[in-house]
């Protein structure tokens, strides 16, 4: 008899331990219960059409919602949309937190479901997820080079699909902001007489973001640097890709008086060369200094 009793006890217990943890599985973060009758217990549509009534007022219940439709009914349609509408609800709250876990939550949809048609969405809002907390130019720029490299990603997973033009247009936004932030550091360079330096990050905006919206300063900065540095050939020829490609710009304006300056300089420079043994004056060309 005591064996007997000793083991209802112990069925008894681990019953109560298993209700127990199904309450709070099923609990809200207030506290709340999530009953599901046998009846929306039975359908992923009716499971998933309750969250979705919870979405706004209480995310935390929808999203309990969302995965048990996941865990029934892990092939279904509704499924996939569970698991989107659990991200979703985690990247409207906007905050770093809550970005962290959108994103983790968009990289799980595209493991489990990636032939789904919500898989170029996905990716496209992983992107976001590092895309909505950029700083400003001089700030840190890791978000930007992050939400950078999953933008070109969705665009090389998902070349045709209905986000792909909008991930293009970020990728300029994003490229624009990295080459205002090392357009603001060679400008510093120039400003405190560092030539060489200003030179070298200005050069690699060329090279890097050749769409740069900014191009006619990156031009000017470059002129005037090598002015600063006294390589007047090198200078001549940004003030005047300057003036070319940027008429109406007011860095041209600019640029025309520091051509006149270096011509000024050139004759300056042919009137002080030595006269050769022929008569005639060196090359002006030897007052050029290298880069």
């Amino acid at each position: 008899m005591c064996g007997i009793r000793k083991s209802s006890l112990k069925t008894i217990t681990y019953a109560l331990m298993i209700s127990l943890f199904c309450i709070v599985m099923v609990s809200g973060c207030r506290g709340k219960k999530t009953e599901v009758s046998p009846e929306l217990a039975s359908s992923a549509e009716a499971m998933f059409r309750e969250g979705e009534k919870y979405l706004k007022k209480d995310p935390e219940r929808a999203r309990l919602y969302f995965r048990q439709v996941i865990d029934s009914f892990p092939q279904s349609f509704y499924a996939q949309q569970s698991k989107l509408a659990i991200a979703d609800s985690y990247f409207r709250k906007s905050d770093i937190a809550n970005m962290i876990l959108a994103a983790s939550e968009y990289r799980e949809f595209i493991n489990l479901f990636p032939f789904s048609p919500s898989a170029p969405y996905a990716q496209y809002q992983i992107a976001m997820t590092f895309y909505k907390k950029i700083y400003s130019p001089g700030r840190d720029q890791t978000k930007t080079h992050q939400a950078l490299e999953e933008f070109k990603k969705m665009l090389t997973n998902y070349p045709t699909s209905d986000e792909a033009k909008e991930a293009q247009e970020k990728i300029l936004d994003c490229e624009d902001k990295l080459a205002s932030h090392a357009f603001q550091i060679g400008l510093h360079y120039y400003k405190v007489g560092s030539y060489r330096a200003a030179i070298i990050r200005l050069r690699e905006i060329l090279t890097a973001y050749p769409n740069y919206s900014g191009l006619e300063q990156v031009y000017y900065y470059l002129g005037a640097s090598f002015y600063g540095g006294k390589n007047y050939p090198q200078s001549s020829s940004f003030f005047t890709k300057l003036i070319s490609d940027y008429p109406q710009s007011k860095f041209a304006k600019k640029a025309r008086k520091k051509l006149e300056e270096i011509e000024k300089k050139i004759k300056e420079a042919e009137k002080k060369a030595p006269i050769k043994k022929n008569g005639n004056r060196k090359s002006a060309g030897a007052f050029h200094e290298k880069s």
